[in-house]
């Protein structure tokens, strides 16, 4: 059982929650949480014992020093973070953590019993896959939910897949045994440039988080830093005569097909994100 600290009652708290790991090409999904967790101040309330989730050979703990000089060792965890955004009516229960080695279900079990004593309502969980997409093209981003009304509300579909599958499957799965409204966002990273970071790919699921919730995120160095990841790829291929055709062969592909990015729906969203973080400003 995950020990929470005292918070009081949170308004109508909504999770987001990302997994280190299988679900998580280039730290793209992780890289979201984290940026929520800075841009809000989030307060970390709790943790998972890492004891009975994870491997130690796999996951080694790290040494290090404290700000008072003292020695310590930091075990990989899956932590409970709290933020109350400024310009939302509503409270955020972030999780940030690493697909565990072993017990899965009970993994899913404890967080999501701790996210239920905190009063939460829904559950998002992101995450990132390697996919044929070219780097030069505005990053795809699929959706899916669980429950009929926020399939028409969101504009997203029932998932259909079929196949292996992580933890960030097993979560939402969960959450639909428990009859937890889950909404799940998978944004599609190149892979021929898979090494982490991918800002370009957390920005896009930044993005539709700020959908959902109806708020801007202060998105901070995130947007040169997109920027400047497709410029340091756009090098890369320049220098390699294959890379470059091949990205060349993906772009062609993209681009004889029907692009969601590129519709005039997706335009306005951008357009109304954009409004708001304007007034915002």
């Amino acid at each position: 059982m995950i020990e929470i600290e005292d918070v009081g009652e949170l308004v109508d708290p909504v999770v987001i929650a990302a997994f280190e790991g299988w679900n998580d090409a280039a730290d793209a999904a992780s890289g979201v949480v984290d940026h929520l967790i800075r841009a809000w101040d989030a307060r970390v309330v709790g943790a998972i014992d890492p004891e009975d989730f994870y491997d130690f050979q796999m996951h080694r703990p790290l040494v290090g020093t404290d700000p008072a000089g003292h020695r310590q060792i930091t075990w990989p965890s899956t932590q409970i973070a709290i933020a109350s955004p400024p310009d939302l009516h509503r409270d955020v229960i972030l999780l940030r953590g690493i697909e565990p080695n072993m017990r899965w279900r009970q993994f899913c079990a404890e967080l999501l019993a701790a996210c239920d004593e905190l009063g939460s309502s829904l559950v998002v969980t992101l995450g990132a896959l390697l996919a044929d997409t070219p780097h030069t093209r505005p990053v795809p981003v699929t959706g899916t939910a669980t429950e009929p009304e926020l399939l028409d509300q969101l504009k997203v579909e029932a998932s259909t897949y079929e196949g292996p599958t992580g933890i960030v499957g097993v979560f939402s799965d969960a959450c639909g045994r428990l009859d937890i409204p889950n909404v799940s966002y998978w944004a599609a990273v190149p892979h021929y440039v898979a090494q982490p970071p991918c800002p370009k790919a957390t920005l896009a699921l930044l993005g539709h988080v700020e959908d959902l919730l109806g708020v801007s995120v202060p998105l901070g160095d995130l947007p040169e830093e997109s920027r400047a990841w497709e410029r340091g790829v756009d090098e890369l291929a320049e220098e390699d005569e294959d890379v470059a055709e091949y990205v060349k062969a993906l772009e062609e592909a993209r681009d004889t097909t029907e692009l969601p990015e590129a519709s005039g729906e997706a335009i306005a969203r951008e357009f109304e994100r954009y409004l708001k973080r304007r007034d915002t400003d």
